[in-house]
Protein backbone atom coordinates (compact mmCIF):
# COMPACT_ATOMS: atom_id res chain seq x y z
CA UNK A 1 0.00 0.00 0.00
CA UNK A 2 1.27 3.23 -0.92
CA UNK A 3 1.47 6.62 0.65
CA UNK A 4 -1.67 8.39 -1.58
CA UNK A 5 -3.83 4.99 -0.40
CA UNK A 6 -2.75 5.83 3.46
CA UNK A 7 -3.88 9.09 3.08
CA UNK A 8 -6.80 8.60 1.09
CA UNK A 9 -7.90 5.96 4.13
CA UNK A 10 -7.18 8.41 6.86
CA UNK A 11 -8.98 11.21 5.04
CA UNK A 12 -12.31 8.95 4.63
CA UNK A 13 -11.37 7.85 8.39
CA UNK A 14 -11.80 11.59 9.56
CA UNK A 15 -14.64 12.74 7.58
CA UNK A 16 -16.43 9.81 8.98
CA UNK A 17 -15.46 10.91 12.76
CA UNK A 18 -16.45 14.34 11.65
CA UNK A 19 -19.98 13.09 10.77
CA UNK A 20 -19.85 11.46 14.00
CA UNK A 21 -18.69 13.99 16.25
CA UNK A 22 -21.39 16.49 14.10
CA UNK A 23 -24.52 14.68 13.96
CA UNK A 24 -26.51 13.96 17.41
CA UNK A 25 -29.76 11.94 17.79
CA UNK A 26 -31.97 13.01 20.73
CA UNK A 27 -34.49 10.87 22.27
CA UNK A 28 -38.09 11.77 22.95
CA UNK A 29 -38.39 13.60 26.17
CA UNK A 30 -35.19 14.94 26.60
CA UNK A 31 -33.74 18.09 25.67
CA UNK A 32 -30.20 18.61 25.10
CA UNK A 33 -27.89 21.64 25.80
CA UNK A 34 -25.62 22.66 23.62
CA UNK A 35 -21.81 24.18 24.70
CA UNK A 36 -19.49 26.50 22.30
CA UNK A 37 -16.34 26.89 24.47
CA UNK A 38 -18.26 26.46 27.33
CA UNK A 39 -21.17 29.28 26.60
CA UNK A 40 -25.02 27.70 25.73
CA UNK A 41 -25.95 28.77 22.54
CA UNK A 42 -28.90 26.36 21.94
CA UNK A 43 -30.95 23.39 22.83
CA UNK A 44 -31.42 20.29 20.61
CA UNK A 45 -34.94 18.87 20.51
CA UNK A 46 -35.85 15.49 19.50
CA UNK A 47 -34.53 13.95 16.33
CA UNK A 48 -31.44 14.37 14.22
CA UNK A 49 -29.58 17.38 14.49
CA UNK A 50 -26.14 18.65 13.71
CA UNK A 51 -23.20 20.56 15.57
CA UNK A 52 -19.66 21.29 14.53
CA UNK A 53 -17.66 19.50 15.73
CA UNK A 54 -14.67 19.71 17.81
CA UNK A 55 -16.14 23.13 18.69
CA UNK A 56 -19.80 22.21 19.92
CA UNK A 57 -20.70 20.22 22.91
CA UNK A 58 -23.58 18.97 25.02
CA UNK A 59 -23.71 20.56 28.14
CA UNK A 60 -26.87 18.48 29.75
CA UNK A 61 -29.22 15.93 29.02
CA UNK A 62 -32.26 17.42 30.75
CA UNK A 63 -35.46 14.90 30.95
CA UNK A 64 -38.52 17.29 30.19
CA UNK A 65 -41.06 14.67 30.98
CA UNK A 66 -43.26 14.70 34.62
CA UNK A 67 -41.66 13.38 37.36
CA UNK A 68 -42.06 12.17 40.71
CA UNK A 69 -40.33 13.04 44.48
CA UNK A 70 -40.90 10.99 46.81
CA UNK A 71 -40.74 13.39 49.79
CA UNK A 72 -39.56 11.93 53.61
CA UNK A 73 -41.27 11.82 56.71
CA UNK A 74 -41.28 15.60 58.03
CA UNK A 75 -42.26 16.12 61.76
CA UNK A 76 -44.54 18.98 62.32
CA UNK A 77 -45.18 21.25 65.06
CA UNK A 78 -48.82 23.01 64.58
CA UNK A 79 -50.35 25.93 65.84
CA UNK A 80 -51.68 24.74 68.79
CA UNK A 81 -48.11 22.76 69.92
CA UNK A 82 -49.13 19.39 68.76
CA UNK A 83 -46.72 17.66 66.93
CA UNK A 84 -46.95 15.31 64.12
CA UNK A 85 -45.77 13.36 61.11
CA UNK A 86 -46.33 14.00 57.28
CA UNK A 87 -45.45 12.19 53.95
CA UNK A 88 -45.50 13.98 50.70
CA UNK A 89 -44.89 13.55 47.09
CA UNK A 90 -44.16 16.45 44.63
CA UNK A 91 -44.81 16.16 40.79
CA UNK A 92 -42.66 18.48 38.45
CA UNK A 93 -41.90 19.06 34.99
CA UNK A 94 -38.54 20.50 33.39
CA UNK A 95 -40.32 23.77 30.54
CA UNK A 96 -37.08 25.43 30.16
CA UNK A 97 -34.27 23.09 29.76
CA UNK A 98 -31.49 25.71 29.65
CA UNK A 99 -32.60 27.44 32.81
CA UNK A 100 -32.96 23.97 34.62
CA UNK A 101 -29.27 23.21 34.09
CA UNK A 102 -27.58 26.33 34.86
CA UNK A 103 -29.95 28.30 37.09
CA UNK A 104 -29.93 26.07 39.87
CA UNK A 105 -27.49 22.89 40.81
CA UNK A 106 -28.46 19.73 41.74
CA UNK A 107 -32.30 20.51 40.79
CA UNK A 108 -34.01 17.72 42.49
CA UNK A 109 -32.17 18.05 45.86
CA UNK A 110 -33.32 22.12 45.53
CA UNK A 111 -36.68 21.36 44.75
CA UNK A 112 -36.95 18.44 47.95
CA UNK A 113 -35.72 21.03 49.90
CA UNK A 114 -38.11 23.63 49.33
CA UNK A 115 -40.92 21.44 49.40
CA UNK A 116 -40.24 19.92 53.41
CA UNK A 117 -39.66 23.23 54.42
CA UNK A 118 -43.05 24.69 53.28
CA UNK A 119 -44.77 22.04 54.45
CA UNK A 120 -43.39 22.24 57.93
CA UNK A 121 -44.20 26.29 57.24
CA UNK A 122 -47.55 25.69 56.22
CA UNK A 123 -48.61 22.89 58.37
CA UNK A 124 -46.72 24.48 61.32
CA UNK A 125 -49.32 27.65 61.11
CA UNK A 126 -52.86 25.23 61.21
CA UNK A 127 -54.84 24.06 64.43
CA UNK A 128 -54.59 19.94 64.95
CA UNK A 129 -58.42 19.99 63.46
CA UNK A 130 -57.71 22.28 61.08
CA UNK A 131 -54.81 20.36 59.45
CA UNK A 132 -56.13 16.90 59.59
CA UNK A 133 -59.73 18.21 58.05
CA UNK A 134 -58.51 20.35 55.49
CA UNK A 135 -55.70 18.24 53.43
CA UNK A 136 -56.64 19.71 50.33
CA UNK A 137 -56.28 23.58 51.30
CA UNK A 138 -52.74 22.17 52.57
CA UNK A 139 -51.97 20.67 49.55
CA UNK A 140 -53.18 23.79 47.57
CA UNK A 141 -51.12 26.28 49.99
CA UNK A 142 -47.91 23.89 49.02
CA UNK A 143 -48.56 23.81 45.58
CA UNK A 144 -48.88 27.76 45.40
CA UNK A 145 -45.89 28.47 47.31
CA UNK A 146 -43.13 25.76 45.75
CA UNK A 147 -44.31 26.47 42.22
CA UNK A 148 -43.85 30.29 42.96
CA UNK A 149 -40.40 29.81 44.16
CA UNK A 150 -39.56 27.11 42.09
CA UNK A 151 -40.31 29.20 38.50
CA UNK A 152 -37.12 30.82 38.03
CA UNK A 153 -35.72 27.48 37.59
CA UNK A 154 -38.08 27.12 34.52
CA UNK A 155 -39.51 24.46 35.90
CA UNK A 156 -43.34 23.36 36.92
CA UNK A 157 -44.72 22.09 39.75
CA UNK A 158 -47.95 19.92 38.89
CA UNK A 159 -48.78 18.84 41.78
CA UNK A 160 -48.09 18.18 45.60
CA UNK A 161 -49.70 15.64 47.50
CA UNK A 162 -49.93 14.97 51.37
CA UNK A 163 -49.92 11.18 51.55
CA UNK A 164 -50.38 10.77 55.96
CA UNK A 165 -50.70 12.83 58.50
CA UNK A 166 -49.88 10.75 61.32
CA UNK A 167 -50.24 12.71 65.45
CA UNK A 168 -48.81 10.67 68.24
CA UNK A 169 -50.95 7.89 69.53
CA UNK A 170 -51.94 9.33 72.76
CA UNK A 171 -53.31 12.37 70.40
CA UNK A 172 -55.17 9.62 68.93
CA UNK A 173 -56.75 8.18 71.36
CA UNK A 174 -57.82 11.48 73.22
CA UNK A 175 -59.32 12.50 69.37
CA UNK A 176 -61.24 9.03 69.26
CA UNK A 177 -62.51 9.61 73.32
CA UNK A 178 -63.48 12.72 71.97
CA UNK A 179 -65.40 11.69 69.16
CA UNK A 180 -66.81 8.98 70.94
CA UNK A 181 -68.05 11.52 73.22
CA UNK A 182 -69.32 13.56 70.56
CA UNK A 183 -71.56 10.96 68.96
CA UNK A 184 -73.06 10.08 72.68
CA UNK A 185 -73.96 13.83 72.97
CA UNK A 186 -75.56 13.59 69.95
CA UNK A 187 -77.51 10.66 70.58
CA UNK A 188 -78.87 11.89 73.71
CA UNK A 189 -79.90 15.11 72.00
CA UNK A 190 -81.47 13.21 69.44
CA UNK A 191 -83.35 10.58 72.07
CA UNK A 192 -84.56 14.04 74.03
CA UNK A 193 -85.72 15.65 70.90
CA UNK A 194 -88.07 12.34 70.07
CA UNK A 195 -89.14 12.11 73.69
CA UNK A 196 -90.21 15.96 73.36
CA UNK A 197 -91.81 15.35 69.98
CA UNK A 198 -93.72 12.14 71.47
CA UNK A 199 -94.69 13.92 73.94
CA UNK A 200 -96.03 16.90 71.94
CA UNK A 201 -98.04 14.55 69.94
CA UNK A 202 -99.48 12.95 73.07
CA UNK A 203 -100.67 16.22 74.40
CA UNK A 204 -102.14 17.25 70.69
CA UNK A 205 -103.81 13.64 70.84
CA UNK A 206 -105.35 14.22 74.34
CA UNK A 207 -106.57 17.46 73.04
CA UNK A 208 -108.13 16.20 70.12
CA UNK A 209 -110.32 14.12 72.22
CA UNK A 210 -110.96 16.38 74.80
CA UNK A 211 -112.50 18.55 71.93
CA UNK A 212 -114.37 15.71 70.03
CA UNK A 213 -115.38 14.63 73.44
CA UNK A 214 -117.19 17.92 74.17
CA UNK A 215 -118.58 18.52 70.83
CA UNK A 216 -119.95 14.83 71.36
CA UNK A 217 -121.48 15.80 74.53
CA UNK A 218 -122.48 19.07 73.39
CA UNK A 219 -124.47 17.36 70.61
CA UNK A 220 -126.16 14.99 72.98
CA UNK A 221 -127.25 17.45 75.38
CA UNK A 222 -128.82 19.50 72.81
CA UNK A 223 -130.75 16.58 71.00
CA UNK A 224 -131.90 15.65 74.56
CA UNK A 225 -132.73 19.40 75.68
CA UNK A 226 -134.17 19.41 72.13
CA UNK A 227 -136.35 16.13 73.10
CA UNK A 228 -137.40 17.48 76.28
CA UNK A 229 -138.48 19.91 74.90
CA UNK A 230 -140.96 18.77 72.09
CA UNK A 231 -142.39 16.00 74.71
CA UNK A 232 -143.09 19.13 76.62
CA UNK A 233 -144.76 20.55 73.74
CA UNK A 234 -147.02 17.48 73.47
CA UNK A 235 -147.81 17.59 76.77
CA UNK A 236 -148.94 20.64 76.51
CA UNK A 237 -150.81 20.41 73.57
CA UNK A 238 -152.45 17.52 75.32
CA UNK A 239 -153.03 19.36 78.36
CA UNK A 240 -154.39 22.30 76.59
CA UNK A 241 -156.93 20.13 74.69
CA UNK A 242 -157.96 18.54 77.62
CA UNK A 243 -158.76 21.67 78.97
CA UNK A 244 -160.52 23.10 76.66
CA UNK A 245 -162.74 19.45 76.81
CA UNK A 246 -163.79 20.60 80.71
CA UNK A 247 -163.96 24.12 79.81
CA UNK A 248 -166.86 23.11 77.53
CA UNK A 249 -168.35 20.74 79.85
CA UNK A 250 -167.15 17.62 78.60
CA UNK A 251 -167.30 15.13 82.18
CA UNK A 252 -165.18 12.51 80.15
CA UNK A 253 -162.28 14.60 79.56
CA UNK A 254 -162.01 15.11 83.53
CA UNK A 255 -162.31 11.04 83.41
CA UNK A 256 -159.29 10.89 80.47
CA UNK A 257 -157.35 12.84 82.58
CA UNK A 258 -157.87 11.65 86.14
CA UNK A 259 -157.18 8.11 84.97
CA UNK A 260 -154.09 8.90 82.83
CA UNK A 261 -152.45 10.13 85.89
CA UNK A 262 -154.13 7.08 88.38
CA UNK A 263 -152.65 4.14 85.51
CA UNK A 264 -149.06 5.91 85.73
CA UNK A 265 -149.32 5.67 89.48
CA UNK A 266 -150.17 2.22 89.32
CA UNK A 267 -147.00 1.61 86.67
CA UNK A 268 -144.80 3.41 89.21
CA UNK A 269 -146.12 1.01 92.21
CA UNK A 270 -145.69 -2.00 89.98
CA UNK A 271 -142.34 -1.65 88.57
CA UNK A 272 -141.00 -0.57 92.26
CA UNK A 273 -137.95 -3.12 92.96
CA UNK A 274 -138.37 -3.46 96.12
CA UNK A 275 -142.29 -4.35 95.90
CA UNK A 276 -143.11 -7.83 95.85
CA UNK A 277 -146.77 -7.64 97.18
CA UNK A 278 -149.28 -4.70 96.06
CA UNK A 279 -152.42 -4.26 97.93
CA UNK A 280 -155.18 -2.31 95.92
CA UNK A 281 -158.32 -1.55 98.42
CA UNK A 282 -160.03 -0.46 94.95
CA UNK A 283 -163.11 -0.90 93.30
CA UNK A 284 -162.79 -2.67 89.83
CA UNK A 285 -165.90 -0.47 88.30
CA UNK A 286 -163.82 2.72 88.92
CA UNK A 287 -160.95 1.57 86.70
CA UNK A 288 -163.20 0.65 84.27
CA UNK A 289 -165.19 3.97 84.50
CA UNK A 290 -162.19 5.52 83.56
CA UNK A 291 -160.80 3.56 80.68
CA UNK A 292 -164.41 4.01 79.16
CA UNK A 293 -163.85 8.11 79.77
CA UNK A 294 -160.57 7.81 78.07
CA UNK A 295 -162.40 5.88 75.08
CA UNK A 296 -165.05 8.28 74.50
CA UNK A 297 -162.44 11.63 75.03
CA UNK A 298 -160.57 10.08 72.67
CA UNK A 299 -163.13 9.52 69.99
CA UNK A 300 -164.14 12.99 70.95
CA UNK A 301 -160.48 14.43 69.89
CA UNK A 302 -160.15 12.36 67.08
CA UNK A 303 -163.07 11.88 65.43
CA UNK A 304 -164.63 9.08 62.70
CA UNK A 305 -164.53 10.11 59.69
CA UNK A 306 -166.93 7.08 58.76
CA UNK A 307 -169.92 7.80 61.30
CA UNK A 308 -172.38 10.15 60.67
CA UNK A 309 -174.12 12.33 63.49
CA UNK A 310 -177.90 10.14 62.41
CA UNK A 311 -176.03 6.64 62.94
CA UNK A 312 -173.93 7.41 66.22
CA UNK A 313 -174.52 5.33 68.29
CA UNK A 314 -176.13 6.70 71.61
CA UNK A 315 -174.39 7.33 74.67
CA UNK A 316 -174.89 5.20 77.90
CA UNK A 317 -175.92 7.09 80.59
CA UNK A 318 -173.93 7.97 83.06
CA UNK A 319 -172.59 5.17 85.57
CA UNK A 320 -173.55 6.18 89.29
CA UNK A 321 -170.73 4.47 90.64
CA UNK A 322 -168.11 6.92 91.68
CA UNK A 323 -165.21 7.18 89.53
CA UNK A 324 -162.80 7.02 92.30
CA UNK A 325 -162.05 4.23 94.86
CA UNK A 326 -163.77 5.29 98.07
CA UNK A 327 -163.23 4.21 101.81
CA UNK A 328 -165.48 1.79 102.92
CA UNK A 329 -166.20 3.43 106.20
CA UNK A 330 -167.36 6.14 104.13
CA UNK A 331 -169.89 4.26 102.37
CA UNK A 332 -171.74 3.00 105.67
Amino acid sequence: MGGMDIVVIGFVVLIILVLFMGIKTVPQGYRYTIERFGRYTKTLEPGLNLIVPFIDRIGAKMNVMEQVLDVPTQEVITKDNASVSADAVAFYQILNAAQAAYQVAHLENAILNLTMTNIRSVMGSMDLDELLSNRDTINDRLLHVVDEAASPWGIKITRIEIKDIAPPKDLVDAMARQMKAEREKRAQVLEAEGARNAQILRAEGAKQSAILQAEGQREAAFRDAEARERLAEAEAKATKMVSEAIAAGDVQAINYFVAQKYTEALASIGTANNQKIVLMPMEASALIGSLGGIGAIAKEVFGDSQTTPATRPRQSTPRTTPAFPTDPAQGK
